[in-house]
């Protein structure tokens, strides 16, 4: 199916178009669904696996503001930009902790429109909304200050949004996938604890893994053979100089994905993306959820410890 012929299938009811920065400039604008994949094939236990990250205390609930003293909302102009796959509007806060491997805990959800601010109390900037492009929005929760909450921003690298108190709600996130890029390793975490690991293919040069905490944004089927037809995970991330990809990904997100061999594992030779093997992906499919923090790092400080 050809990138421009799947431009159609946007509107279609529980899919939406995307594109995923993929491997060797292929462009993979493709249908993203969100449907249980089928029973994973059994995954070796590693040789290695990397000490855990501490986890965080829970954050506050909104019943936990009724003591605080909560900056008042300005009021959001309604012709505020919506936040959707394509690139997040320019103004938002960096994220203080972009390296910071300690698992977020809750995810937010929106259950209705949310004008996102650049502060508590400060200037809205655009409205999050409950979906993106017809799929559920799930944002790790970073932060919290003054009965307001800070998530990781969707379409944009290593930046937070603030909401005020109100039309949202949060889940528990159990999860965690931490990307190194010196090791090239990829290690999934559950309530703190290492489950398994994997050598993964990342960025070329010119086109790096971008460092720092983003989050499963969704799922959708593989667009060619290539992917070994195996399901892909878009990522809240874009490569960090969109104009450095092959044309037919602009404006594309960084995916987690596998290929048709297993070659070139452990080297750069993506456009950004983190590519694993088949049985790897087909596990994460399984027990992952949108929502889940990823966070990629260049080497965790402490080295791995045998199984």
């Amino acid at each position: 199916m050809g990138f421009e012929r799947i431009l159609g299938v946007l509107g279609r009811r529980g899919v939406v178009g995307l594109a995923v920065a993929a491997l060797l400039g292929v462009a993979a604008y493709t249908g993203w669904v969100l449907t249980p994949a089928p029973g994973a094939a059994p995954v070796a236990r590693p040789a290695e696996v990397p000490a855990a990250p501490t986890v965080a205390a829970m954050p506050a609930t909104e019943a936990d503001t009724a003591a605080e003293t909560v900056p008042p909302a300005a009021p959001a102009p309604k012709g505020l930009p919506k936040i959707d796959y394509g690139l997040a509007p320019a103004g938002f806060p960096d994220d203080p902790d972009i390296l910071d491997t300690t698992p977020p805990t809750r995810g937010l959800h929106p259950t209705r429109r949310l004008a996102a601010y650049d502060a508590p109390g400060g200037r809205p900037l655009a409205f999050l909304m409950p979906t993106i492009s017809g799929v559920e929005l799930t944002v790790p929760i970073a932060q919290r200050e003054a009965g307001w909450t800070a998530v990781l921003l969707p379409s944009a690298n290593r930046k937070l949004a603030w909401l005020p108190p109100g039309g949202f709600s949060t889940v528990a996130l159990r999860d965690q996938i931490v990307v190194e890029r010196v090791p090239y390793r990829l290690t999934w975490f559950r309530d703190g604890v290492a489950k398994r690991s994997w050598q993964v293919s990342l960025g070329r040069r010119g086109q790096e893994t971008p460092l720092g905490r983003t989050f499963i944004l969704g799922r959708t089927p593989p667009p060619q053979r290539v992917y070994g037809g195996v399901d892909i995970f878009a990522l809240g991330s874009v490569p960090d100089d969109p104009d450095s990809v092959p044309t037919g990904l602009r404006g594309a997100h960084i995916g987690i994905h596998t290929w048709y061999h297993d070659g070139e594992l452990g080297k750069k030779t993506t456009n950004g993306c983190i590519r694993l093997t088949p049985s790897g992906q087909r596990l994460l499919l399984t027990e992952l959820r949108e929502g889940t923090p990823v966070v990629v790092v260049d080497k965790l400080p402490s080295p791995p410890p045998a199984a």
